[in-house]
């Protein structure tokens, strides 16, 4: 009754009172809110260098750092799921592990005998529960998509019992619509097809989804990212990977998209590195495509079920593999621990291939430590990146790299994707994994760490080829670079923890 009383007057005076005293006192809520979120970040004990920059974030980007964090910020209640499923997938393959200890520990006994102090890498990954170590496998070098394309089709086309997909980008475009109609094809065959792709990293496919159903393919988007799951967008699955009939693999940094083949379609000529694999080692990959099968919730299907590779290759290799693993939900960061117990144990050279370098600091110390005590370490990045703040934010963490001893080469050929790191010509790693904080500790990364001559050979032989095409940065260069670009690196440096 009292409100059907008031007149406009009046309520034009009641909602301008309001107002006044919400422009008064704004600032208390909007406190509380802040006070509440820098709270909660602190609490959950992070890197302190990371914790630093979400507060500066919040503070001086009003509002818009809030909802920043809010969607890639927090430690969502997502990483313990991952964490959860992780733990019982491994419950589940503990049983089989605990029957494969003697084969393994024989196999490091070799490899032991073989490299040496290198060995330890393959020993981490043994006691990590990560993956075990196999011998006599088949491993092929494959330099951009020119070489890599044909070998994963003629793969394909020979398949008789299943095909695996898990990408990052698969673009649909000519490449990408050669694989999709043999897929189809082998579908049709009788094949079991199962494709995974990476929501965020291949929207064009998810859009044929219903035609993959039809034509008894298998497909799932791997965490999709829509207005109700925008925090789905900072778990990336970023591998690539292909297994064809449990015994044949493909790992590396090539993704399914015309981009990766130097045909003229793109004027950016784009330098690549992946890895055929054939042999037990397959079987590692088999299961992690497995568990991240049932993670994106596919239709379930049971390894016993012919997706094991039982029958040696005939006839053997000579190929030591092994694969590092990491994710979200993984207790440690597992790529980057392998990578370090490997650098630590160089007696000679160490030769890096990496398009992004925000190394974090245990990184950043070895690779010094190494050049400081006489070896030989080469660092080669691309002399200009696909991103104007990690350009710059890496050019930041040269200087002390460069003061030790590194000798760190600027790709100029083209883009430098390639993500491999060779020591003393007897241990290679060639995977998916940047050299950066994000894949260490965010991605879904892999790397396949293999104990093979020939192929490192090929890799150093490869990496003199990329120099002739690359530019020598001393430190000399480095501090004649104009104050202002020093001065964006190291702005772009304070938010290498969020990148």
């Amino acid at each position: 009754m009292v409100i059907h009383s008031l007149g406009v007057a009046d309520i034009m005076q009641i909602l301008h009172q309001i107002g006044a005293f919400i422009y008064q006192w704004y600032w208390i809520p909007l406190l509380l809110v802040y006070v509440a979120i820098i709270v909660t970040i602190l609490i959950e004990n992070r890197n302190p260098t990371k914790t630093i920059a979400w507060i500066m974030v919040i503070v001086f980007v009003p509002v818009v750092g809030i909802v920043f964090y809010y969607f890639f910020g927090q430690k969502f209640k997502r990483v313990k799921v991952f964490r959860i499923q992780n733990r019982e997938k491994h419950t589940r393959l503990l049983s089989v592990w605990n029957k494969l200890n003697p084969i393994m520990d024989h196999n490091l006994e070799v490899l032991r005998q073989s490299i040496g102090p290198l060995s330890r890498v393959f020993t981490f990954l043994k006691n990590q529960r990560i993956a075990p170590p196999s011998l006599h496998n088949h491993v092929e070098l494959l330099i951009n998509g020119e070489q890599k394309f044909p070998e994963l089709l003629r793969a394909i086309r020979e398949a008789e019992h299943h095909i695996h997909l898990e990408y990052y980008i698969f673009d649909p475009d000519d490449i990408g619509l050669a694989l999709i109609s043999l897929l189809k094809e082998k579908a049709s065959a009788g094949v079991t097809v199962r494709i995974i792709v990476d929501a965020f990293g291949s929207p064009k496919l998810r859009r044929r989804r219903k035609r993959f159903e039809k034509a008894g393919i298998q497909f799932i988007p791997f965490m999709p990212v829509t207005f109700t799951s925008l925090a789905n967008g900072n778990y990336r699955n970023h591998r690539k990977i292909a297994i064809i009939d449990g015994h044949t693999a493909f790992v590396g940094g090539i993704n399914i998209s015309d981009r990766y083949v130097n045909s003229g379609k793109y004027p950016l000529y784009w330098r690549d590195t992946a890895v055929k694999i054939q042999g037990d080692a397959v079987n590692v990959l088999q299961v992690h495509f497995w568990m991240n099968w049932h993670l994106a919730e596919g239709s379930p299907f049971n390894l016993r079920d012919g997706y094991f590779h039982t029958v040696p290759v005939i006839p053997a290799g000579h190929s030591a593999v092994s694969f590092a693993f990491s994710d979200p939900g993984s207790n440690a960061p597992f790529n980057m621990e392998a990578m370090l117990i490997g650098i630590a144990e160089a007696a000679h050279t160490v030769r890096i291939c990496t398009p992004y370098f925000i190394p974090s600091d245990e990184l950043s110390t070895t690779l010094q430590l190494a050049a400081a005590s006489g070896v030989q370490v080469e660092l080669m990045l691309p002399a200009r990146s696909d991103s104007f703040l990690v350009q710059h934010a890496s050019f930041s963490f040269l200087k002390p790299l460069l003061e030790r001893g590194v000798s760190v080469y600027l790709y100029e050929k083209g883009f430098l994707h390639a993500k491999t790191i060779c020591i003393d010509g007897r241990l290679a790693y060639i995977g998916t994994v940047n050299l950066d904080i994000r894949s260490f500790y965010i991605n879904f990364e892999v790397s396949a760490v293999i104990s093979d001559r020939d192929l490192c050979a090929q890799l150093d032989t490869q990496f003199e080829k990329d120099k002739s095409d690359s530019t020598l940065m001393t430190r000399a260069i480095w501090m004649r670079r104009p104050r202002w670009k020093r001065g964006m690196d190291s702005v772009c440096r304070l938010l290498t923890p969020l990148l």
